[in-house]
């Protein structure tokens, strides 16, 4: 495998070949009724701007409310650059009618002095949770780390969002050693983290990735 520089240098339709499997789309027999859905691969300067614009307001009306809470705090404007990074990769779940209906936005890097694949965001619109769709994208994201032969795969996520932490600890996550630690203020309280640094270890994973090559 390349190093991760000339991986994120590849063109979008090398570095698909390369670490995407050939099938990329779910298949969801409870979501029929509501009809078929495709996933579209983009990277952060090929993705539309209604597309874009869709996957930024399933964020706002995600997780708004939680980055403002946290220390790190929202910002429109900041949170639309970083998902403008140039090595930013998307896997977008697209309705037939076109409209985006999730997403998760990763990208190859390097993270506390180990290669990995890191999960920027995944957001799904209510209407299709709980229905493996979530699980369908870690595991093409998965997949991708696997091929490029990092170390792991990381995220990060709100202490709030307890639906979010059971849904990947399901996936095989747990704490990273680089997740922030509680804080003891000179008045002797102590502060808790906002959120917390998953990963999962991705040197022996099993993957039914013969199946989505032929989904």
């Amino acid at each position: 495998m390349p190093p991760l520089e000339d991986a994120n240098g590849l063109p979008l339709t090398s570095y698909r070949a390369t670490f995407l499997p050939a099938c990329l789309d779910p298949i969801a027999p409870n979501a029929i009724a509501q009809g078929p859905y495709t996933i579209s691969f983009e990277s952060s300067s090929t993705i539309t701007a209604v597309h874009f614009e869709a996957c930024f307001d399933l964020i706002a009306s995600s997780s708004a409310n939680a980055y403002a809470a946290s220390g790190i705090g929202w910002s429109p404007a900041k949170k639309r650059k970083e998902m403008k990074l140039p090595d930013l990769r998307y896997l977008l779940l697209m309705h037939a009618t076109k409209q985006v209906q999730g997403f998760l936005s990763f990208m190859l890097t390097y993270e506390d002095g180990h290669e990995v694949v890191y999960c920027y965001e995944l957001h799904l619109s209510p209407a299709i949770q709980r229905r493996g769709f979530g699980k369908h994208l870690m595991t093409l994201m998965e997949i991708v780390g696997v091929n490029a032969q990092v170390e792991k795969s990381m995220l990060t996520v709100f202490v709030e969002n307890a639906i979010a932490l059971k849904f990947y600890e399901g996936l095989g996550y747990s704490e990273d050693d680089c997740s922030p630690e509680p804080r003891k203020m000179r008045n002797g309280t102590v502060k808790m983290p906002t959120y917390v640094i998953l990963s999962k270890s991705l040197q022996e994973w099993g993957t039914n990735e013969g199946e989505l090559e032929h989904g």
